[in-house]
């Protein structure tokens, strides 16, 4: 294969790697706004929705283009294909927090509430295991993703406790209820971005080994 593939190919992971990092702070600076009920910030993380996508076509018509000019094997093809697949992952967490900051203006002349969930928590966990599965492609490194599935589970049990706790307050306190379902759905939303942090996970897993992994 032509030192020019490889070249051309380097920097489409690199540049892979600068959009994912794009979308993940897209979801962290959304639910940072959500948080402080930030309308103004809000508006602007809604607004790289353009930029992501714009980024996400770009991405993949390179790709696209590597494949039709050099016809890759082995490990080659197999990065390709995992990039194809983590840019989409990718792009997904970027709209989910989109959607989360989106959710500030329903909340904002809503009365305050006597009990905020854990969301800011919950967000850190999920932007680590982002950051981990974005540097295990970067580097290579197969053991920042080992544990990723027990991490997975920590979230889906702050999903399932945070939804306990928010259907109780509605139900004692109905005013609480617009507040306290954008709550809800942002914290599922975070929790399909770890989800998607796995999925992601399997792909750099399988970029580098060629071994399929399922990581739930």
């Amino acid at each position: 294969m032509s030192e020019k593939f490889h070249t051309e190919l380097d920097q489409l992971k690199q540049d892979s790697i600068e959009m994912a990092r794009f979308a993940r702070q897209m979801l962290a600076d959304a639910v940072q706004v959500l948080v402080n009920e930030d309308i103004t910030n809000a508006a602007e993380v809604k607004s790289r929705k353009r930029e992501l996508r714009d980024r996400t076509i770009a991405l993949e018509d390179r790709a696209y283009q590597l494949i039709a000019l050099y016809q890759p094997m082995a490990k080659d093809m197999r990065v390709i294909v995992s990039i194809l697949k983590i840019i989409a992952g990718a792009e997904r967490i970027g709209r989910y927090g989109k959607d989360i900051a989106s959710m500030t203006r329903h909340i904002i002349d809503e009365p305050a509430c006597p009990q905020p969930p854990p969301l800011a928590h919950m967000a850190d966990l999920v932007i680590d295991m982002i950051d981990d599965v974005i540097t295990a492609f970067e580097k290579e490194n197969l053991s920042l993703i080992e544990d990723l599935s027990s991490r997975d589970d920590t979230i889906d049990d702050l999903w399932h406790s945070m939804f306990r706790q928010t259907l109780t307050i509605m139900m004692e306190n109905p005013k609480t209820i617009t507040r306290y379902t954008s709550y809800i759905m942002a914290a599922r939303y975070l929790e399909r971005c770890a989800d998607h942090a796995c999925k992601m996970a399997e792909n750099v897993n399988y970029s580098i080994t060629g071994e399929r992994i399922e990581i739930k």
